[in-house]
């Protein structure tokens, strides 16, 4: 299947792309169906603080980190004035804690003198945060806020370069990639499930082809052979296990 990625294609061939990605999708939302961020949060707030926390750490050690963190921590304001070797004792796990532990407090103060406490609603004001880039906005507005958004973490950019949904490298140019072929009212549901179709399928090494739901509209040059040629129908794909200790809890 050649790239559908519509960013020097004609209308027609654009059309026919989001096409493509619709049956992808439909088949991702057969897979994944209701699963929503699997960060562990109560507010939108929780949610920022663990997706900032995420990164270069998996969402099962953030999980693990968080309840004696907002045990001790909670609101804005009382990580605004928390003492930051404090805070990084408590988040060391997910490693680069010092720098985390510096954005957490930089934001919260922002939070708390500038959004009146409230995480902000916008993709302009989340990105003036520190610690905050478009993927951890695009996080907030589409699982706290329920705005369309679509994120682009590692995950992402692997599974749409292997499915040939854009060419691009950089974050932002795929973001803009994935919002032409993809239905502004898919756009959170349809990145987060390629997200989880990255993290638990088509992995980084050794990308798991044979329960893959995709398999048949793919031609990564890291595609591996099924075993069987059953394997290859929709019907047949399995929902991916989860880690043990992973969560499925939905925020709000």
């Amino acid at each position: 299947m050649p790239a559908v990625s519509p960013s020097t294609s004609s209308s027609g061939h654009a059309s026919g792309a989001r096409r493509q990605v619709a049956r992808m999708l439909d088949r991702l939302d057969a897979v994944f169906g209701a699963r929503r961020v699997e960060l562990d949060a109560g507010s939108p707030w929780e949610l920022l603080v663990a997706t900032i926390l995420s990164a270069q750490c998996t969402d099962q050690r953030v999980n693990q980190v968080t309840p004696g963190l907002f045990a001790r921590f909670r609101t804005p304001a009382q990580f605004a004035s928390a003492d930051q070797t404090e805070l990084e004792r408590l988040i060391r796990p997910t490693g680069f804690f010092r720098a985390k532990a510096k954005n957490l407090v930089a934001c919260a103060r922002a939070i708390t003198e500038r959004f009146h406490g409230e995480v902000p609603r916008t993709m302009d004001e989340l990105v003036t945060l520190p610690g905050v880039g478009r993927k951890t906005a695009n996080v907030i507005l589409g699982a706290a806020f329920g705005q369309p958004a679509v994120v682009v973490d590692t995950h992402v950019k692997r599974v749409a370069g292997r499915l040939g949904l854009s060419r691009a490298r950089d974050p932002d140019k795929i973001e803009l990639d994935l919002q032409r072929v993809i239905p502004e009212a898919r756009w959170t549901t349809g990145s987060h499930h390629l997200l989880l179709h990255g993290r638990y399928v088509c992995v980084a090494r050794r990308p798991r082809c044979e329960p893959c739901a995709l398999y048949d509209l793919c031609n990564s040059r890291d595609k591996r052979v099924r075993p069987t040629p059953d394997a290859a129908s929709p019907a047949a794909s399995r929902r991916p296990r989860r880690p043990a200790g992973a969560s499925s809890k939905a925020t709000t």
